[in-house]
């Protein structure tokens, strides 16, 4: 199979579909991200990217707090609309229905089955047209019915998935096998 050159992008598969969540002037805010990864275990802490002219930046630098809210494929409209429409035009307090939790300012989505509440640990602000928001996970927030042996079952969650090359959005599919045990059975054959 022959390798060909495409244009160089961040091609990280699956890339996740989430909505951040952020206080501006005193309102919950809504976007929907896909630049976003867990980064450490512990303490668990993520880190998204978001451009500069983005409503929510402002509230999370005041605050020091944001969610990341993992919604379900059913929410995909939603999900979509929150992304698609900035938060300096557009009212988006009143989407969902918003909880708050420990840290009282980052609004979180009852609707969403997942929910990470986070403090703002620092702002790289080196990038041309984006910030890097690194933030600790102070809670973590899932509906019942999404836990399979007391943890978060992604096929229960039924997450959204981004496709940044054709921007489409898709749903998880099968499974492959169990992390740190199917490739036990792999062998490096001799030549």
């Amino acid at each position: 199979m022959e390798k060909v050159e495409i244009k160089a992008n961040a091609y990280i598969y699956p890339m996740p579909a989430v909505i951040i969540g952020a206080n501006v002037d005193n309102k919950a805010n809504f976007l929907t991200v896909a630049y976003c990864a867990a980064v450490e275990v512990e303490p668990p802490m993520i880190a998204m990217s978001l451009g500069k002219n983005h409503h929510s930046n402002e509230g999370i630098k005041k605050n020091g707090t944001f969610s990341v809210n993992i919604p379900s494929a059913d929410m995909v409209e939603v999900t979509d609309y929150v992304g698609i429409y900035s938060g300096k035009k557009v009212d988006k307090s009143k989407l969902f229905d918003v909880f708050y939790g420990v840290l009282e300012t980052a609004p979180m989505i009852n609707e969403a089955p997942l929910n990470h509440e986070c403090k703002l640990v620092k702002i790289i602000d080196e990038l041309r047209t984006s910030e890097i928001f690194l933030g600790e996970i102070v809670k973590t927030y899932i509906n019942e019915e999404c836990l399979t042996n007391k943890g978060p079952d992604v096929k229960k969650l039924n997450p959204i998935i981004f496709s940044v090359y054709d921007n489409n959005y898709w749903k998880v599919g099968e499974h492959l096998g169990k992390a740190w045990k199917v490739g036990r059975k792999f062998r490096i054959e001799k030549k």
